[in-house]
């Protein structure tokens, strides 16, 4: 189950119009949400089955939560149910997701139920001093990095080894966080090739890149979402990913 969950390929039928293009600007390149936060493309009912077939086996791997961190991870479960797209039905604590699903809320897990209803991975960072930590995560198509690696550390040490990633951008992107506004969520994106079209890509950190040559046969795209959550003043970073075959 594991072997397969790790190789199992799901394409899209396109990137979203202009995300390429946003992808291509100079990081950290963040814009104004317009439109839903949340939302499902046609890929939704096959990603869901890899998400919870990879929770199901490898919890430990995609899931990850300090105790500290546990009320800001309600905050983003309850901020994701009262904006739920179109497909979902609540009733009480109970959620049918658009292929049928039903899931059972558990405000103790709020990050697991988050993963086996939204298409989206995402990572809870709070203010730690200087600096924002990472202090809970749902992360089931990681791009080579490895949860493990990253919870607890803040920006700078999630983004350890990353050549792009220098101090300036540094401090651009802990301003982003600092400033980000309840209720006016930011977003940026990537766009790589890649040779394997895998959904579930976890590498640790000195481990080779696979990020193919230009005219590798896929193109994986992320939109990441940056919004801050009600109450707990912390951070959500959510990443909805695509993979498409290019020519």
């Amino acid at each position: 189950m594991k072997v397969r969950a790790m190789k199992q390929v799901i394409l899209q039928d396109y990137v979203p119009e202009g995300q390429v293009d946003v992808a291509a600007a100079r990081l950290p390149s963040m814009r104004p949400v317009v439109g839903p936060w949340l939302f499902c493309d046609e890929a939704y009912g096959a990603q869901m089955a890899l998400r919870r077939a990879l929770l199901a086996t490898q919890l430990s791997d995609v899931l990850a939560q300090t105790v500290d961190g546990l009320p800001a991870s309600r905050s983003f479960l309850g901020k994701a149910l009262a904006d739920l797209p179109d497909g979902f039905e609540r009733r009480g604590e109970t959620v049918v997701c658009p292929d049928g699903h039903t899931l059972q809320l558990d405000w103790d897990a709020p990050l697991r139920s988050a993963a086996e209803m939204l298409q989206q991975d995402v990572c809870i960072l709070e203010k730690r001093g200087r600096e924002h930590v990472m202090t809970g995560a749902a992360l089931c198509f990681p791009a080579s990095w490895t949860l493990a690696q990253k919870i607890g550390k803040p920006l700078i040490g999630i983004h350890d080894p990353v050549d792009e990633y220098t101090d300036r951008i540094a401090a651009r992107v802990q301003r982003l966080f600092d400033g980000v506004q309840e209720g006016k969520p930011m977003w940026r994106a990537n766009a790589l090739r890649y040779h394997d079209a895998a959904l579930h890509q976890p590498r640790r950190e000195n481990d080779p890149r696979p990020v193919g040559a230009p005219d590798a046969p896929y193109l994986r795209s992320e939109r990441q979402t940056v919004m801050r959550l009600p109450q707990s003043g912390a951070v959500a970073f959510m990443i909805h990913t695509t993979v498409v075959k290019v020519d």
